[in-house]
Parts: C-alpha cells; structure tokens; sequence
C-alpha cells in the first residue's frame, strides 16, 4: 500500500517556532548513515506520531540549504507534491502553503506551514493551517568535515481512516525516500 504522499505531506514541508527540537542521532543509527542510507524512525506521539530521521550528504550546508528553502525544487525531493508556493514572507520567516496529492487511501492534503530560518543550519516549523491536525519540529543541518548530516524532527497528526501503525509505516518509508531524494537534489547522486 502506498502512502508516500501522507509521509511528505505530514512530515516534510519545505519552508517550514518549533517545540520538536531535534535530537542527536543515536549512536546505533551510524552504521547506517556511515552506509550511505538514510535512518529514519517513527514512533507514536500523542494523537499522531513523532518522526526522527538523517542523513549526511556530501556538500557543504549552504548547499544543502539552498536546496532545502527552495520551493522550486520541492516536487524533486516529494514525489506527490503539486503546490508549493510562499504566501507571507519577513525577515527570517516565510509562510509556506504545500498541496500533495490523495489517492485512494489517503486524501489530497493541504498543509500551510511557517517556517523560521537560522540560515545554513535550522529551520524551525508549525503548522499555521491546511489539512493536519498537528505538525510542529525541525529540520538541522550541522557540518561533518567538508559534507553536512541534515536531521529532521517532526511531531504530526491528521484525520486519515486508516490503522495508525500502516500510517507510520508509511512515515518510516516515506521520509527516507524524502531523504534521500533531498541528498540527490543537492550532489546530483
């Protein structure tokens, strides 16, 4: 069953103040980052689920960053995504509404976000509107010699009708596609 579009929705808007806080990485999380692979954990939250992931990439942060806060490039890391637009913008912030498209599991789902930017290492995001119940958290991007580890924490809940453990699932599988498509963005690998 496929839930891509729930994970990227939910979990990873682009232009996302945050109350997730990231978490260090656990240390049996590295062999898997060391692998190349993104390691990505969902567990249950509340009305919803908390979502830990990473992954490091071979580029500097500002490279990373460029990337991650573009809205143009958001359809390359989230496959369902078919709107992503900046409605509201100020100094350090942006307000950002995503659309990503529903199938016959999951709904189409509208998430607004507001995002506020440490620029190259932390983007802080809630939910100012849209479809989700909740979504509160961070993406943090912390140099490793000459490349970046990006860590994504993200706190979020919606109405969708089906077992919450298939909807977290769904996250898990989802979130390190989004991880991975994040790092091909950036290195074109």
């Amino acid at each position: 069953m496929r839930h891509r579009h729930l994970a990227i929705a939910l979990a990873l808007a682009l232009g996302l103040a945050s109350g997730a806080g990231a978490a260090p990485v656990p240390a049996s999380a590295e062999k898997t980052l060391a692998a190349g692979k993104a390691w990505v954990t969902v567990s249950p939250a509340g009305e919803g689920a908390l979502i830990h992931g990473a992954i490091d990439i071979a580029a500097p942060p500002a490279k990373v960053w460029a990337v991650l806060t573009d809205c143009a490039q958001a359809k390359r890391i989230i496959a369902n995504l078919t709107v992503c637009r900046v409605v509201e913008k100020g100094p350090g912030w942006d307000v950002r509404e995503q659309v990503s498209q529903g199938n016959m599991f999951v709904p189409t789902i509208r998430n607004v976000v507001r995002a506020d930017y440490t620029p190259h290492s932390r983007i802080a995001f809630r939910r100012t509107g849209g479809d989700l119940k909740a979504m509160q958290g961070e993406w943090r991007l912390e140099p490793r010699g000459a490349g970046t580890r990006v860590i994504y924490v993200n706190r979020v809940a919606a109405d969708i009708k089906l077992p919450a453990e298939v909807v977290r699932q769904g996250m898990k599988a989802d979130c390190g596609k989004v991880l991975l498509n994040l790092r091909r963005a950036v290195t074109g690998k």
